[in-house]
């Protein structure tokens, strides 16, 4: 498995996992989804630039 398919695999899980749905996530607020976006950033970044 390359690293560009895990890495896809973790942004995944985190997007799932930041959705508020849950009755015990429902007084997060933005953390989880403005976390997940700086790591989307991050990773886009990488991306382009060809290190991943």
């Amino acid at each position: 498995m390359s690293l560009g398919s895990i890495i896809l695999i973790v942004v995944v899980l985190m997007l799932i996992g930041a959705l508020p749905t849950w009755p015990h996530s429902a007084n997060w607020g933005y953390a989880p989804s403005g976390l997940l976006g700086t790591v989307l950033i991050v990773v886009l970044i990488l991306f382009l630039l060809g290190r991943i």
